[in-house]
């Protein structure tokens, strides 16, 4: 505040304090500001009188102020109106008052005295010390605040000013305001000497601290706040020691634990302490608190949004880590779910939320690593310890390496150099494999660690140690034998015992979940009949009803019949299968019922006699369940019946031959191994029942049935046998049974017992050489259960006496060692691993291995070839003896260049047919090739692999001939050869990188081969390899590949993508992956010219794939795609695609096209580019659109102008501009072109309207560069409108016309769609830099653009408000501005410039007007200039419209310049009608000026009104419901209620004066303003402004006077409004302001006797007075009478002759003179109550008026309208208003008279006359109708015709009113 402005403070009297003046808040101490001012006075006084009285009881000595201070007079006294000495008596008896109120204060009769006092005394205003005074000493109570906020104590030099702190913390209990006040002057003392102190000394630190650790310790908030300001104060002024520093930090921390407020700012204090101190040594415990501080990590977000945090972070993210790393000791173990909880949800929620800087990313990186091994090194003996730790800290390391991958791999990186402790290396690795990319750093791992360290633990015991290993399994399973992985997985489903700890279920579940998405599992299919199926489910099914259970007996009888019955077909055995089953199951869940006595002997299976079960078992079974009771024996007996029924009626199948020496299940057929299947199931369950049980005897006997009926034979029952004794060996099951030991060892038991009883002969015949039975049982020797082993021996031995026998001295053998060989189950086994590896002679290796793969090729035993497959992959090979073995007899040499590839192809064609090439080939066994090439597939004991390179590719090229694809099928062979190449590739170069040249020459590399393969071959898994194999080759000779780039991938679009199938899709991926990355690396080598440039060839590979789009399997399309432009490059290749794409539609997908799909295909295909683009990164798609909108522009507008189809072309450039251009001009036609552009458009507008990149938008972090991105694509589209606008202009005669018509409103959507993206705070700036852009098109959509926003946006901030207040004067100077542009143009930007000030000022002028004032005098600049365009004038109009109302006062100032420019722009009639637009602007314009400042427009009133009037004329022909009309009205109604009568009523009178003359019809509009403020016009102003109202209407009465020639019809109009006006007075005027008026008029009237168009005024103001005030005009109208009456005997022709007027319409005249007068006359009579109508008046009246019936004057047509409109009603009325019949008589009488005349019309008048008495009379005319009866007798022969016909309807009439009939008097 100005040092004058304290001056006028301290000199303002209370008197004049403007809340005084306020009346919707109103000083109180017991209601609220609002609810006192609601309160009348005389409630504050009862209110004040009641308190006194009250206080009266308590201190009789209050008496004395109650005829002073509360005393009824003391009601009206207004203290500022009165004089000194009356204040300063009141002064005194207040201050007196409020010292005997003191003790008193707190009592509520006191409170409701002080209300009245303040309330009408103001004594928070005048007696502010008495007041004081008062309630000091209740300082301490609420009520002392609340009196201290009435009083005004803002000022800083106010006396009381020190108090004002109290006002604002009035809401705090007890004397908190005291302490703050205390509070605030302690912090801002100390801080700001510690701020001025040069030096902070320790004597000044010391005297600090005790202050310091009591306020940290304090409970009240400002006082730790304080100490948190001295505290930071301090340490940003000196160094102090870290134990004091440790000592604030654990005060500081524990208070934030322990009293949770002020968290924000005390962590603030904590951060700058460790900001501006050493931060070592700082011990744990200040970390313990801080850590317990809740909403911790949310505060540090929110800190380190605006501050820098990282000192804080920097003590506490080593302390988490170092806690969380420790905490797995058994001492915590119990506080762990809790407390370390704590500490990894704060590391988690800082990674996730709190971005770490200032190398803070290395350090948390570097104290994992560190903490990890050092921790580890002490529990690493601990598995259980290790595998918790690894679990714990897995998602942080994850969440690290994935927030700062940067960081944590140079941590690693650097460790990995310096680490030398092999201890330490062994725990690096296990942390490595917890990161996601330790692919990068297992250079130190091989396969054989990691299979060891995995599976290892996954042995384990402990379920925490087996699920770490199964994550780590998840990692590494790429690596690890998928055959182990399952035994191992498997393992661990036969370890766990769920019943034991149910904790072991997610451990299994997480192992189904691994061999689930390896698909190493595949689900087997049961094929068995539905109907068999469905039965067994019924039967199957357990329920305690009898019903049912009888059920399933009756079913399983029925199935065995059925299976005994059916004759030998398909599905016989499939169907007894499953019966044999259901009966299995039933019989061994019967089993576990032990029945308690035996079965009665007439139920046994071997002495029953039917087939069926017999009928009294059955009967028993269903009585014991009838009785609820058990029933286990007989439905056990049941079923053996069905089980024997069963045995008996199975058949073997037709095909199988028991005299076959061997049966071997691999040769037999599905129908006799199902046989075998049921044979041994049988057997398998009737041994089981045999051994024990109540029913063995039963099973005996069934065994011996199946032994009997099936195994009649010995010889076919010891080869059954045998089955059973090797099927355990069996790898396949193709019999589908498993055959378990116990059983095996049964059967051999069975089958010792039965070669002990057999002859010599019998055994003869089972030990030789053809028998199976002494080979099986020497397989048995072998097997890993001992039991089984001795069994065999004892059977072996029972043979051994045989000694003719081949097997006599095995046998013999055997004997000697039986102990040996049933200890230990290796005893018989081979040994091949030491054997090959002891033959030190390379050679005999060799033939080693040639004999195995000789072996191989003809064995046809799986054993066999697994038992070879197994010895060669146990054995160590050199590469060479390999090749060896690969190479053919002849024809060495491989086909290593392209010359000579050509060459033989030469020498293949000129000898098509050699014959000599025959026996070569038949010479070569590609069988054995394939299966040594098999066994190389997972070979990896090999040395020196790239030695097999030739020898492949020579194979290869051998593959490739034409003999030998002739031949066989080479193409297995193939995709054999490519996999074993594409192996070596792998194994020299694991990351697939370069190959040092001494390993392997690029030469002998033949990658055309490869190309030939793919080219040559149709099975798709061949190019599979060949892919996979030139991916490979691509990191290792990029130039190779290179050479060859286009056919790969032109091969892939013809075939490849077209196929469906996750391997191929695989195969396409890591092709683009591998191939392209090479192919980009090598764009700087001179290799890369020969294909004319890497870009070209990218979009060369792009154009093959987009060409293939519409073959690949739609789920494939988008993988495929942003696979290929991820790779070759998102920002520079994404719009290439777009643009192909766009192409590929124009051209192709259009006409392949229905008419009436199109539509669909197109959205289909839009969604499909959208999901593309967004794959990629905003960025990227942002620059893509700006890429296409760039090469939109450079397209040529129709395909005339394209400079390409000149004719200077040369040939070569044809191929390279074809494939090289995107969208080739030349190659399309006109339409597609157009089709393309619009495309385009159409696209980005939707893309950048699409969700998804929307929401990319929106998660985008880069504000900066999204804004910048953001503007340079709105001038992008800018541009681009520009050029599409200039076409639309230069094609506006040619066909195209709409097109560009239509593809501009494109560009305009997205344009649109680009602003819909801007996010407000953006938009602004933006819009900012291309206002200055400069195209003047570019500016003008900017402000459309900013139009827009304004217009559709309601809610601002206050900073985006300043923003936009910032662009006024850009567009002041755009308004301003005259450009060298175009005339047109630049007027349409300027319009566009004032409508956007126009919406500024209308949006947020009111709260900041100061900028608008110079848009104001730019405006009226622009009105005032003469030379202007119409329609910038008319935005200027409207813009000062809207400027003015928003302005208000503040564009008073310009109202000298504005008025008469705008009265001028109005004055010019042609140019507002000519531009309606404008018109309305003007008038808009003058409108908001009138409407705003009223009281500002005396000066420019009469000009004003002169322009309004004139303008009445000008709207009329718009319509009365259109704007302009509106407005105009609207304007009109301002002017005539905004103004004073002073001020209007002499300009309305100057306004008629120049108008009268000139603009006549302007007088209408002129009367009607001022009936309207008439009307408005309060009773006082009325009154005083009366004499200047009368002498205006008499002045203006005399128009008709003045304009007596005219023509009376506009005279008459005009004079209407004048009357009509005069009337809106009179209605306002009371009875004795109305008289003198009405007479003065009257006088008027009749001053000149000249002036007898002066009567003819006054009787049509007569009539409209009559009309308005209706009865109570009688009281006026008695001095009327006589003059109406000699009016009407003046202007009755028939009476005179003379001329009424002196004037040539004198006629016309009269006529209206005589129509006044005869309708104020009726209005008179029809009004009547008060008996006006005397008998003198009736008599003065009754002859003139029925007179007038023979007055013809204005002819035929007037008399007639005249009479029947007028004068009848009129003389009808006047009998009604006489009521008596007296006068009656005379009337009736003299309109009989009148039929009389000589006129038929008169008399035809009067009979109408006579009819209308009579209606008005109704009964009362029977008195007259004797005397009627006569004349109308006379009329009744009238000689004219029409009179005689208006009798008879008179006498009808007559009749009916009447109700007489009257018909007898004539």
């Amino acid at each position: 505040m100005t040092s004058l402005a304290e001056q006028l403070k301290r000199l303002a009297l209370p008197q004049n304090d403007p809340s005084l003046l306020d009346r919707s808040e109103v000083a109180s101490l017991l209601f609220t500001c609002k609810e006192a001012a609601t309160i009348d006075r005389d409630t504050f006084f009862a209110i004040g009188c009641t308190g006194l009285e009250e206080l009266m009881g308590i201190d009789p000595s209050f008496e004395e102020f109650q005829s002073s201070l509360f005393s009824s007079t003391s009601k009206g006294l207004e203290r500022s109106v009165q004089t000194k000495a009356v204040n300063q008596q009141l002064n005194k008896n207040i201050s007196l008052f409020l010292i005997h109120l003191s003790p008193y204060f707190m009592l509520k009769p006191a409170q409701k005295c002080l209300e009245w006092l303040i309330h009408r005394f103001h004594i928070h205003l005048y007696n502010q010390d008495n007041l004081i005074g008062c309630v000091l000493p209740y300082h301490e109570t609420n009520l002392f605040v609340r009196v201290i906020q009435l009083l005004d104590i803002k000022s800083p030099t106010h006396k009381w000013h020190w108090m004002d702190p109290i006002r604002v913390f009035s809401e705090s209990p007890g004397n908190s305001a005291q302490l703050r006040v205390l509070l605030v002057f302690y912090a801002s003392t100390i801080v700001s000497a510690l701020g001025a102190a040069e030096k902070i000394t320790d004597t000044m630190v010391s005297l600090l601290l005790p202050y310091v650790q009591k306020g940290l310790k304090s409970s009240v908030q400002d006082y730790r706040a304080a100490t948190y300001m001295i505290i930071s104060q301090m340490t940003v002024k000196v160094t102090v020691e870290t134990s004091l520093v440790h000592s604030l930090m654990v005060q500081i921390t524990k208070t934030l634990f322990k009293v949770p407020s002020l968290i924000r700012d005390g962590l603030a204090c904590l951060n700058l302490l460790l900001q501006t101190q050493k931060g070592d040594k700082l011990g744990k415990k200040p970390f313990n608190y801080l850590c317990k501080t809740p909403e911790l990590i949310a505060l540090l977000q929110g800190l380190s949004a605006g501050y820098d945090i990282s000192p804080l972070l920097r003590y506490l993210l080593p302390h988490l880590v170092h806690t969380i790393v420790k905490s797995d000791t058994e001492e915590q173990e119990e506080s762990e779910d809790t407390e370390n909880n704590i500490y990894i949800k704060h590391l988690q929620a800082i990674l996730e939320s709190i971005p770490l800087e200032n190398d803070l990313d290395t350090l948390l990186a570097s104290k994992f690593l560190e903490e990890f091994i050092s921790h580890g090194t002490e529990i690493e003996t601990n598995p259980t310890k290790m595998a918790a730790l690894n679990q714990k800290i897995l998602p942080l390391i994850r969440l690290l390496e994935i927030k700062y991958p940067k960081a944590l791999d140079s941590v690693l990186e650097k460790h990995l150099e310096d680490s030398t402790d092999e201890a330490d290396q062994n725990l690096f690795h296990q942390f490595i494999s917890l990161s996601l990319s330790c692919g990068k750093y297992k250079e130190g791992f091989d396969q054989a660690f990691i299979e060891e360290a995995i599976f290892g633990r996954l042995k384990d015991d402990n379920r925490d140690v087996v699920m770490s290993a199964l994550s780590s399994l998840e990692t590494f399973r790429k690596q690890v034998n998928p055959e182990v992985i399952v035994s191992s997985l498997l393992n661990i489903f036969q370890k766990a015992d769920l019943s034991k700890d149910g904790k072991w279920y997610k451990v299994l579940e997480r192992a189904v979940k691994i061999l689930v998405k390896e698909k190493i599992l595949k689900e087997k299919s049961e094929l068995l009949d539905a109907a068999v199926d469905d039965l067994i489910l019924v039967a199957e099914t357990e329920s305690d009803s009898v019903r049912q259970k009888v059920t399933t007996h009756i079913i399983g009888s029925v199935l065995v019949q059925c299976c005994c019955n059916t004759e030998m077909k398909e599905n016989y055995f499939p169907v007894a299968i499953r019966v044999f089953r259901f009966l299995d199951k039933k019989i061994k869940n019967l089993r576990t019922y032990e029945p308690e006595e035996e079965t009665p002997l007439n139920w046994s299976v071997e002495t029953a006699e039917e087939a069926l079960v017999p009928k009294d078992l059955l009967s028993a079974y269903i009585e014991k369940l009838s009785s609820d009771e058990t029933a286990h024996a007989e439905e056990s007996a049941m079923v053996l019946f069905l089980l024997k029924n069963f045995i008996n009626g199975l058949k073997p199948p037709l095909s199988f031959s028991k005299e076959e020496s061997w049966w071997n299940p691999e040769s037999l057929n599905q129908g006799s191994r199902d046989y075998l299947h049921l044979v041994l199931g049988l057997f398998d369950l009737l041994v089981s029942g045999a051994s024990e049980g109540s029913d063995a005897l039963q099973y005996r006997a069934l065994m011996n049935l199946l032994f009997k009926v099936h195994l009649k034979d010995s010889e076919v029952l010891f080869k059954f046998l045998s089955i059973l004794w090797t099927y355990s060996y069996n790898l396949s099951n193709q019999l589908n049974y498993e055959v378990s030991a116990m059983l095996q060892t049964q059967a051999l038991y069975i089958g010792y017992a039965l070669l002990e009883s057999q002859t010599n002969q019998k055994k003869k015949k089972l030990v030789s050489p053809s028998s199976p039975v002494v080979i099986s049982l020497l397989i048995n020797l072998g097997s890993p259960v001992s039991e089984v082993r001795r069994a065999a021996l004892n059977c072996l031995h029972s043979l051994r006496g045989i000694k003719e026998s081949l097997f006599n001295p095995v046998l013999h053998h055997l004997e000697e060692k039986t102990e040996e060989i049933v200890s230990d189950p290796t005893y018989i086994a081979q040994i091949t691993k030491p054997f090959f590896a002891a033959v030190s002679d390379g050679m005999v290796q060799q033939n080693l291995l040639k004999v195995l793969f000789d072996l191989l090729l003809n064995c046809k035993n799986p054993l066999c070839a697994q038992t070879i497959s197994s010895v060669f992959k146990g054995i160590t090979v050199c590469a060479e003896q390999i090749v060896r073995e690969l190479e053919p007899p002849k024809k060495t040499k491989s086909l290593a260049t392209v010359q000579q590839t050509r060459r033989e192809k030469m020498q293949q064609q000129r000898k098509p047919q050699d014959a000599e090439l025959a026996p070569e080939t038949s010479h070569f066994s590609w069988q054995r090739v394939m299966l040594i090439l098999e066994l190389l597939q997972h070979k990896k004991k090999l040395r020196r692999p790239q030695a097999l390179v030739p020898a492949l590719f020579n194979l290869l090229s051998r593959c490739l001939e034409p003999m030998a694809s002739e031949e066989e099928n080479m193409e297995y062979t193939k995709q054999l050869i490519l996999s074993c190449l594409l192996n070596i590739c792998q194994k020299l170069s694991s990351d697939g990188s370069k190959v040092p040249a001494g390993i392997l020459d690029k030469e002998k590399f033949n990658v055309e081969l490869i190309v030939q393969c793919i080219r040559i071959s149709k099975m798709p898994q061949t190019h599979h390899h060949a892919l996979l194999l030139l991916g490979a080759v691509a990191g290792m000779f990029p130039d190779k590949v290179l050479h060859n780039i286009m056919p790969i991938f032109t091969f892939m679009g013809a075939n490849v993508l077209r196929l469906d199938d996750t391997y191929t899709f695989q195969v396409i991926n890591k092709t683009v992956q591998m191939v392209i990355p090479a192919l980009i690396q090598a764009e700087d080598s001179d290799l890369s010219e020969s294909s004319g440039g890497v870009e070209e060839v990218v979009i060369k590979i792009i154009r093959v794939f987009v060409d293939a789009l519409p073959h690949v399997p739609e789920h494939r399309r988008l993988p495929i795609l942003s696979q290929l432009i991820t790779t070759v490059g998102g920002d520079k290749f994404l719009w290439v695609l777009l643009v192909l794409l766009f192409e590929q539609y124009v051209t192709k997908t259009v006409t392949a096209t229905s008419s009436t799909d199109k539509d669909a295909v197109l959205e289909a295909d839009t969604e499909f580019w959208i999901s593309i683009c967004c794959e990629f990164n905003v960025r990227s798609q942002f620059q893509s659109v700006m890429k296409i909108i760039q090469y939109l522009t450079e397209l040529p507008e129709n395909k005339e102008d394209d400079p390409g189809t000149k004719k200077l072309r040369t040939c070569k450039t044809k191929p390279k501009n074809q494939d090289g251009q995107l969208f080739n001009v030349e190659s399309h036609s006109d339409k597609q072109l157009r089709h393309f552009k619009f495309l385009s458009v159409s696209f980005m507008s939707q893309l950048l309207s699409s969700q998804s990149f929307v929401k990319k938008i929106v998660e985008y972090e880069g504000t900066e560069e999204l804004q910048e991105l953001e503007q340079r694509l709105l001038e992008e589209v800018l541009h681009y409108i520009n050029t599409v606008a200039s076409s639309v202009e230069g094609n506006v005669d040619k066909p195209t016309a709409k097109f560009w018509r239509v593809l501009l409103s494109k560009c305009y959507d997205m344009l649109d769609k680009v602003n819909a993206l801007l996010p407000t705070e953006t938009f602004i700036p933006v819009i900012g830099g291309l206002m200055m852009n400069q195209l003047p098109s570019v500016r003008r959509k900017a402000m459309d653009l900013l139009n827009n926003k304004v217009q559709q946006r309601t809610k601002w901030q206050k900073s985006q408000i300043l923003q936009l207040l910032e662009l006024v004067p850009e567009l002041i100077a755009i308004v301003k501005c005259r450009r060298k542009e175009e005339e047109e143009e630049q007027a349409i930007n300027r319009q566009t410039a004032l409508f956007s000030l126009k919406l500024l000022c209308k949006g947020f002028g009111t709260e900041n007007p100061a900028p608008f004032v110079p848009v104001l005098k730019t405006a009226i600049d622009l009105i005032s200039s003469e030379k202007e365009e119409k329609n910038v004038m008319g935005s200027a109009l409207l813009c000062i419209a809207e400027v003015t109302c928003t302005l208000k006062a503040q564009a008073i100032p310009q109202l000298p310049r504005l008025m008469p420019a705008l009265l001028k722009t109005l004055k010019n009639k042609k140019e507002l009608v000519s531009n309606e637009i404008y018109l309305l602007s003007a008038i808009t314009a003058l409108l908001k000026v009138a409407e705003t400042l009223p009281h500002f427009l005396s000066p420019y009133l009469l000009e004003c009104l002169l322009q309004v009037v004139r303008l009445e004329k000008i709207v009329a022909e718009f319509g009365p419901s259109s704007q302009i009309s509106v407005r105009v009205s609207t304007l009109k109604t301002i002017l005539a209620t905004k103004l004073a009568p002073r001020i209007l009523l002499p300009a309305v009178t100057k306004c008629y004066s120049e108008v009268l003359h000139t603009r006549k019809n302007c007088l209408g509009p002129l009367m009607n303003i001022l009936k309207e403020h008439i009307a408005g016009m309060e009773k006082e102003h009325l009154i005083s402004h009366q004499p200047e109202l009368t002498a205006f209407f008499i002045k203006v009465l005399d128009f008709r006077t003045e304009h007596a020639e005219d023509d009376l019809e506009e005279v008459g109009k005009i004079e209407a409004y004048i009357i009509d006006c005069l009337i809106s007075m009179v209605m306002k005027l009371s009875e004795a302001s109305f008289r003198p008026l009405f007479f003065k008029l009257f006088d008027w009237s009749k001053t000149e006797a000249t002036l007898r168009d002066r009567l003819l005024t006054f009787h049509r103001i007569a009539d409209c007075i009559a009309d308005k005030l209706k009865g109570l005009f009688t009281l006026f109208a008695g001095h009327l009478v006589k003059p109406f009456a000699e009016t009407l005997n003046q202007v009755n022709i028939s009476k005179t002759d003379e001329a009424f007027f002196d004037s040539d319409n004198n006629t016309e005249k009269s006529c209206l003179l005589l129509q006044f007068t005869v309708d104020c006359l009726h209005k008179l009579f029809l009004f009547d109550t008060q008996k006006f109508l005397s008998k003198e008046r009736a008599e003065t009246l009754m002859q003139p008026l029925v007179d007038q019936l023979e007055n013809v004057l204005g002819g035929d047509e007037k008399f007639q309208e005249r009479v029947t409109a007028h004068l009848i009603p009129c003389i009808a009325q006047f009998s009604v208003a006489m009521a008596d019949d007296s006068l009656w008589k005379p009337l009736n009488y003299q309109i009989l008279l009148k039929t009389r005349h000589n006129s038929p019309k008169v008399r035809f008048a009067a009979l109408l006359a006579l009819i209308e008495v009579a209606q008005k009379l109704k009964e009362n005319y029977l008195v007259l109708l004797p005397e009627s009866i006569p004349f109308l007798a006379e009329l009744m022969e009238d000689e004219c015709e029409e009179v005689e016909q208006q009798c008879q309807k008179t006498i009808q009439q007559l009749e009916v009113i009447l109700g007489e009939p009257l018909q007898s008097y004539f």
